[in-house]
């Protein structure tokens, strides 16, 4: 994981005994997504959050120091589900006795974009590009992060610049697609987008020559 979204709140709830971190967390975290999605990042209030949560909004400072720290930990907790869905789809892949570069890719974005559906509504709330002050920044750092994992899955020399803007196209494909999920109606849509997205993937992969 490469840890570039980290809030102090984040840490300090985690530093709470088990059952009782998790249970405020929980709650917080539940309740801080659905303000934000109905009513977006700016408009959002913490005496709301902390209404739904049930938690004092006492606590909520000490836990995640405000909407920021709230907003951070909500796209870390994604961040790490994606991470951790992608790897286990490549060590079964690998495990079956796929080695071509290309079917990894390909099975690990399939994995990428089914968690953007099933976490559908951070999705939509990323979508909206109404974060805090500083997001923009972390979140292209990540996305770098997130090229360089895939040339490295690709087996492209980043140091061809040809190689590098194609890793990067196929990189922004899926990171498209996965805004788009957010709208889709119901679950045959969005695997309909996601076999689409793939096939466009398989072509666009295909090394030139």
């Amino acid at each position: 994981m490469s840890g570039i979204v980290e809030s102090a709140g984040a840490e300090a709830a985690r530093q709470l005994p088990d059952e009782q971190g998790g249970t405020v967390r929980s709650a917080l975290l539940d309740a801080a997504l659905e303000v934000f999605t109905e009513r977006g990042y700016a408009d959002a209030g913490l005496a709301e959050i902390a209404a739904r949560s049930g938690i004092p909004v006492g606590s909520l400072f000490q836990h995640y120091g405000g909407k920021r720290g709230l907003y951070l930990a909500l796209w870390e907790e994604f961040r790490e589900e994606q991470e951790r869905r992608t790897a286990a789809t490549l060590t079964a892949e690998r495990g079956r006795g796929v080695d071509d570069p290309i079917a990894l890719f390909v099975a690990g974005a399939r994995a990428y974009l089914e968690g953007a559906w099933d976490n559908r509504r951070f999705g939509r709330l990323l979508v909206e590009d109404d974060g805090p002050t500083g997001f923009d920044a972390l979140r292209r750092q990540w996305d770098r992060a997130w090229v360089r994992r895939n040339a490295r899955l690709l087996e492209v020399d980043e140091k061809r610049r040809a190689g590098r803007v194609r890793v990067r196209v196929l990189t922004t494909v899926i990171g498209g697609a996965a805004r788009e999920l957010g709208d889709c109606g119901d679950e045959t849509e969005a695997l309909e987008i996601v076999d689409e997205v793939c096939g466009i993937l398989i072509h666009l992969s295909a090394p030139p020559g």
